[in-house]
């Protein structure tokens, strides 16, 4: 994988594939192929499969004000290391040497899983050494994107070591990759030359969170979540995950996000305030590690009605309805579009108006158009 103008990450071939590398690659690309959501307790088009629907927090404050929201998904991977369950967590942390970028980290204690808290709005391939790592014979859980998930759980048809070796998948509820270009100009609003600066963090430190930034001579700017996401990150992201009919971690064992606290206009509110997560346990083995997690008092929760996660997240739910008319425009312009069986897009795509269904349709022709990246 190469980072490619204006700074998404694309793969470049290096060499000869052999039939059956061209086969692994085929069938577990997430953006040609996404993987279908298995049979659960419950099941809803929007959200996907799910043993239980919850809301908590990390109960270590220093987790729990670490991460994004509440520190459920780092209090997770830190209690499978803890119990035996796994060896190591991959996951992806700061590059130190590109500090808005991201390299992949294998951790092998708390402090290193603490490291990667915090939600990293930039290109990452956490899978890059997926056949190295499977190579070592080592359990370890696996925290990245839905995409990520995806990729795992379809190569773990070919590849009878995944499921063995990665007995976790956790993932979060995704609003899409933003290019670098989007952080640059973050931190050249906040006045800073983005060459400058030494550390980067797009969340954390509270919740939701402010966006910070510093540099090698002490000098530091900060932006409000809603100003950096809203105003900058959000409108870099790229087109494949405009049409992502998964963006909610369907086929993780645990799937969380950002419980947030809906205002009288019904569009959440982005004060600071303690973290609270959004957890959702999708398979009898996330279901374990979360009872576990709960009964050793790393995470508290609270029972929450799958109706009620549309009020913390509007945003995935007009995308999950909207998803079908956006790829309907691909085959329209002649565009590829991943394959989506399983996923329930047509049944989420009924609730969607005509009137939306056609100017998404129409808009993202002029996307692709005008401005397909």
């Amino acid at each position: 994988m190469e980072t490619v103008a204006p700074g998404y990450s694309r793969p470049r071939q290096m060499a000869a594939l052999s039939a059956e590398q061209e086969q692994l690659i085929a069938g577990s690309c997430s953006g040609a192929i996404v993987a279908p959501w298995a049979q659960a307790p419950g099941m809803n088009p929007y959200w996907g499969p799910y043993d239980s629907v919850q809301t908590g927090h990390a109960t270590d404050p220093h987790v729990r004000h670490h991460g994004s929201s509440g520190g459920v998904l780092s209090a997770l991977a830190i209690h499978a290391l803890e119990t035996g369950l796994v060896e190591r967590v991959l996951h992806i942390v700061a590059d130190p040497d590109h500090p808005t970028r991201n390299i992949i980290q294998l951790s092998s204690n708390p402090q290193e899983v603490l490291a990667g808290a915090g939600s990293r709005y930039a290109s990452s391939s956490p899978l890059a050494d997926i056949d190295r790592l499977l190579g070592e014979g080592v359990r370890f859980a696996f925290i990245g994107k839905p995409c990520d998930v995806s990729a795992l759980r379809q190569l773990a048809r070919m590849d009878r070591r995944v499921d063995l070796l990665v007995p976790i998948k956790l993932s979060f509820f995704c609003g899409g990759m933003p290019s670098h270009a989007g952080a640059e100009r973050i931190i050249q609003a906040m006045g800073l030359v983005p060459s400058d600066v030494t550390r980067f963090r797009y969340r954390g430190e509270g919740w939701p969170g402010l966006t910070r930034a510093e540099t090698n001579d002490g000098r530091a700017g900060e932006m409000r979540y809603e100003d950096s996401w809203g105003g900058h990150l959000s409108k870099e992201v790229q087109f494949r995950c405009k049409i992502c009919p998964d963006a909610v971690g369907g086929v993780a064992d645990i799937a969380c996000a950002d419980a947030w606290y809906g205002g009288e206009s019904g569009y959440p509110q982005f004060e600071e305030q303690d973290g609270r997560s959004l957890i959702m346990s999708r398979s009898p083995e996330g279901e374990r590690l979360l009872r576990s997690a709960v009964g050793s008092g790393n995470i508290v929760v609270e029972s929450l009605a799958v109706e009620d996660i549309g009020l913390m997240q509007p945003s995935q739910a007009r995308r999950k309805r909207l998803v079908s008319a956006r790829m309907a425009a691909c085959s329209a312009t002649l565009q590829p579009r991943p394959k989506t069986g399983g996923l329930m897009v047509r049944i989420a795509s009924a609730d969607a108006s005509i009137r939306d269904r056609l100017r998404d349709f129409i808009g993202t022709i002029r996307r692709i158009v005008l401005n397909r990246r």
